[in-house]
């Protein structure tokens, strides 16, 4: 082949020609007309190549050969081909490259035109115009226009459109109102490009100006542009505006109906758009797979499955089914419905699956909790050649995330970084909460940092990793940092920060956060709400969680549970009690937590019978099974005295865990019923339950209160040396009961020093008690000494000690004593003792102050006379006090469990069993008087002092006098 070599020189025309820098040589085929006229090629020249020069960066920053890198070749007319067809072909090649987004290609054929000298008619600089913008070459594109002579509507719209088509809508509004500053009045395609730049940006208020400028121009009637303001007002959230725009319109095609039955569904309108197409149908308007599709997306985003699956029917009737983009459209209703199943089948119907459909089954079935089998469907995609985009990342990573499998989000990560997507916000989103579900709240933090542009997603997700692992302190941190870059917290922000200050204790901090919530108008929201009502209330802050409590509107069972279950533990049963019937009268229906939390405040204040009405409720609403129910129950009726009950519930449930084991040891113990506490830890243990710290709490105290020192002794040395459970200070103390119980002091004291125990008050609190009881005032000085030193406040200590003295008639010691109780401050606890008569607690003090005072004095009296006829005699012994028999029988009259036991016998039907709480320890003339009584009128007595019940019956008590 014989060809010449034509070389152009350079000349200045315009500011474009650097482009032709490159261009030394076009070859010029001699023997036949050339196929293509422009046939471009890629070859650097070979004068470039002699040079050494290297292709030059243009102005974006991006390095570009001024010919585009193919293996064609450009070839020339002959000399005789007229300008104004070399423009045409130019200006059609020009549109073909911005057609495929071939910049190099359209660089070099402008480099053509400058070298050629062709003066560009308006048609050319359009089509030029119309390549840098669509290219993203702003810069190009602005300055073509601006070298125009004559710069007309078309070629700012072709501006306009190139910035709309790079998704540049806030520019191509900027560009618009430019043109219109300059007198260039927009035809139709100008405005619809403006109007569709607007709903990019969501500039509702442009919007509104073209729309006015669209009614004054007469244009309101072409399609493009009503398409244009429907779509504007849709994505805008102005749906009653669209919706006026649609059926203000003299006819709707087929395009308007989709554009509005798109923006229903859009915002969600599930029911609107279902119900526009039915309109659509009935107006006879042909409707396409676009249109299912649409309708489709609005039954997806309301949750519409009955309607969706209508819509299905439709499609396959019309032949859309096998449709890929309906399949997709069907895949994603399906899947967001939970039903997985179905979603699989159709995904299976495509033949030909391009990465969306891919992402969108794979996000399906993560979204849907199948995360192996997300993972697994994304290995198959990798299987196919198909190469994973940001949101098939985004899907993996937060499977990997939901399985806890760590190894695999690492692999996933390396992925990332692979196909270039770690600067996705999406994925890095992701990618923290992955490491943070993991526990490498570190590792999730350095992704952050890493992150160029993080959103306010970044930031949650974050934060969300703050309350746990030990960072609550950091959440803080963050969250002022988020505040100073400008972001605004929203309700997921909120709640991971006030989770934050509930694990750091940081109430001060808590009541800032709580200021932003009222500044940021989210104090109604029923999330932050329960948030902020569970922080206030893990402080003990009971009277702003009333506040926040009264706020919410929707109290849901979780609300009211947290309120119920915060009251029962700040002391404030009752208020919990009442709390619980007010939810039911709301229509509120209660869960096991909120019957479990109010049964541990019947258990707190002993309200047997609000407990027995919560069994009745926990038995109607199938809950007893419940491990945190029944082993609330047990603990209710072991507390209330009804240890019966307790070992009713226990005998009939199926699986105990060791919970409920030790729950039903402690009751025993603490019912004096040693030998059934150490049956049922045995029968645990032979159940392969292993006891632990609590456990052996119940069985030492069983031992202490039958007496058995030797069986107590080897429990004691078991729990290291068997078990493994380290002995705590209680665990001590109980030894030390046990010993000091059967006046083995000489080991107690050996005890004491060997396990270097001199600084443990409880174990000096119950030496003195055993002092007290047996009279050992040596020793007890010497517990009381220490029991100073460690707690002087406690009036306890005085007590004990100063009884210990009138016991042996010391007096003076006594009254000394009790004297420098009063020098320190300490004032005595008042003796009280309360009953529950139907359905209400009845409170007794030494000092009288019931309505029925009087009566009760008489039934005394009464009962005294009975007792006398039977041999009792009261035990003056016991009056710690130096004054006359005569005013000790009245002081014994007046002890509170004794007004309490009057009362009940006044007003009980002799039916029940009688039982009685005492805030003190019951005293030796008490106990005795109590036995009596249930001997005389047949009557089962229940008291429950601050150590343990005393069940009276028949003229005897369940601790066989050994307390």
């Amino acid at each position: 082949m014989e060809y010449a070599t034509v070389s152009y020189g350079l000349c200045n025309l315009h500011s474009f020609q650097f482009l032709s820098l490159p261009i030394l040589q076009v070859q010029i085929f001699s023997h036949k007309p050339p196929r293509n006229p422009f046939n471009i090629f890629s070859t650097v020249s070979s004068a470039q190549q002699r040079s050494g020069t290297t292709p030059k960066r243009d102005p974006s920053g991006r390095n570009h050969r001024s010919v585009p890198q193919t293996e064609k070749n450009i070839e020339m007319k002959p000399s005789n081909v007229g300008s104004k067809q070399r423009l045409k072909r130019y200006s059609s090649l020009l549109g073909n490259c911005a057609l495929r987004g071939a910049l190099n290609e359209g660089k070099a054929i402008h480099g053509h035109q400058i070298k050629t000298g062709v003066d560009p008619d308006s048609h050319f600089w359009v089509s030029l115009v119309n390549l840098y913008a669509k290219c993203d070459y702003s810069s190009y594109a602005c300055q073509a226009l601006d070298e125009m002579p004559e710069q007309d509507v078309v070629s700012w719209t072709a501006l306009i459109q190139g910035f709309v088509a790079q998704g540049n809508g806030r520019q191509g509004v900027d560009l618009f109102s430019e043109m219109r500053k300059k007198g260039i009045s927009p035809n139709e395609f100008t405005v619809a490009t403006c109007l569709k730049a607007c709903s990019m940006c969501r500039d509702v208020s442009f919007g509104k100006q073209v729309h006015a400028e669209v009614i004054k121009e007469g244009l309101l009637s072409d399609v493009f542009i009503a398409s244009a303001l429907v779509n504007l007002y849709a994505k805008c959230s102005e749906i009653d505006l669209a919706d006026k725009v649609f059926f203000c319109m003299p006819e709707q095609n087929e395009v308007l109906w989709n554009v509005l039955i798109n923006g229903h569904a859009q915002v969600g309108d599930g029911k609107g758009a279902f119900r526009l197409f039915c309109e659509m149908i009935n107006s006879e308007v042909e409707f396409s797979e676009f249109t299912l599709s649409s309708v489709l997306k609005g039954c997806t985003n309301s949750g519409q499955l009955r309607d969706g699956q209508l819509v299905h029917c439709l499609a396959i009737k019309s032949g859309f089914e096998i449709d890929k983009f309906m399949c997709s459209s069907l895949v994603d209703i399906y899947s967001k419905c939970d039903m997985v199943d179905d979603a699989l089948r159709l995904f299976y119907m495509i033949t030909d699956h391009d990465v969306v459909s891919w992402s969108a089954m794979i996000a399906c079935l993560e979204k849907q909790g199948h995360s192996s089998e997300a993972i697994k469907l994304f290995y198959l995609m990798r299987h196919t050649g198909i190469e994973p985009n940001q949101f098939t990342f985004s899907s993996v990573v937060s499977a990997a995330a939901e399985l806890g499998d760590l190894l695999f989000g690492e692999s996933i990560h390396a992925c990332i970084f692979k196909f270039g997507f770690e600067s996705d916000v999406s994925v890095s989103n992701a990618l923290i909460g992955m490491y943070i579900k993991n526990g490498c709240v570190d590792d999730g933090y350095r992704v952050f940092e890493a992150m160029t542009g993080p959103d306010l997603v970044s930031w949650n997700t974050l934060l969300s990793g703050f309350h746990d692992y030990g960072y609550a302190e950091s959440g803080s941190n963050v969250f002022c940092q988020m505040l100073v870059e400008g972001f605004r917290p929203n309700m997921y922000t909120f709640i991971s920060i006030l989770r934050s200050c509930s694990d750091l204790l940081d109430i001060k901090f808590g009541k800032q956060v709580h200021a932003q919530i009222l500044k940021n108008s989210l104090d109604g929201n029923e999330y932050v709400g329960k948030a902020l009502l569970d922080m206030y209330l893990k402080f003990r802050y009971m009277e702003e969680s009333y506040i926040v409590f009264a706020k919410l509107i929707n109290r849901d069972v979780f609300t009211w549970t947290v309120m119920i279950t915060g009251l029962a533990q700040t002391e404030q049963e009752e208020k919990a009690i009442k709390f619980l019937n007010s939810m039911q009268q709301e229509g509120v229906r209660p869960n096991e937590f909120t019957i479990a939390g109010c049964l541990g405040g019947c258990s707190r204040i002993t309200a047997t019978e609000s407990g027995r009405q919560l069994h009745s409720m926990a038995l109607k609403s199938g809950l007893l099974p419940d491990m945190f129910v029944s082993g609330a129950l047990v603990d209710m009726y072991a507390k209330c005295g009804c240890i019966e009950d307790a070992e009713a519930i226990f005998k009939g449930l199926v699986w105990r865990d060791k919970v409920l084991w030790n729950t039903m040891i402690c009751g025993f113990s603490l019912h004096g019923q040693g030998y059934k506490a150490l049956q049922t830890f045995q029968k645990m243990k032979d159940e392969g339950n292993l006891p632990d710290d609590v456990t052996f709490i119940g069985v030492l105290s069983a031992c202490s209160h039958m007496g058995l020192v030797e069986e107590g002794k080897q429990h004691f040395n078991s729990m290291s040396n068997v078990y493994g459970v380290t002995p705590r200070d209680e665990h001590y103390a109980g030894m030390v009961d046990i010993l000091s119980r059967a006046g083995r002091f000489v080991e107690v004291e050996s005890f004491v020093e060997e396990m270097k125990l001199t600084s443990n008050a409880l174990v000096w609190e119950n030496v003195l008690g055993a002092c007290a009881k047996h009279g050992n005032v040596k020793f007890g000085e010497r517990a009381a000494k220490r029991l100073f030193e460690l707690k002087c406040e406690t009036d306890s200590t005085y007590i004990l000690l100063s009884n210990t003295f009138a016991s042996k008639g010391r007096w003076t010691e006594a009254k000394r004593i009790r004297a420098l109780m009063s020098s320190h401050g300490v004032k005595k606890e008042p003796g009280c003792s309360w009953v529950e008569i139907n359905n209400k607690v009845h409170v007794f003090v030494s000092d009288g102050g019931h309505p029925h005072i009087r009566e009760i004095h008489l039934k005394l009296e009464e009962l005294g006379e009975s007792l006398r006829l039977i041999g009792y005699v009261p035990q003056m012994e016991h009056v710690l006090h130096d004054v006359p028999d005569t005013e000790k029988e009245e002081h014994l009259n007046h002890h509170s469990e004794k007004l309490a036991l009057a009362f009940a016998l006044m007003s009980n039907s002799h039916k029940k069993t009688i039982r009685i709480f005492k805030n003190l320890r019951i005293c030796r003339n008490c106990h005795n008087f109590m036995k009596h009584v249930s001997r005389i009128t047949t009557q089962e007595i229940v008291i429950r002092d601050t150590n343990r019940f005393h069940s009276f019956k028949d003229g005897s008590c369940s601790c066989q006098d050994y307390w």
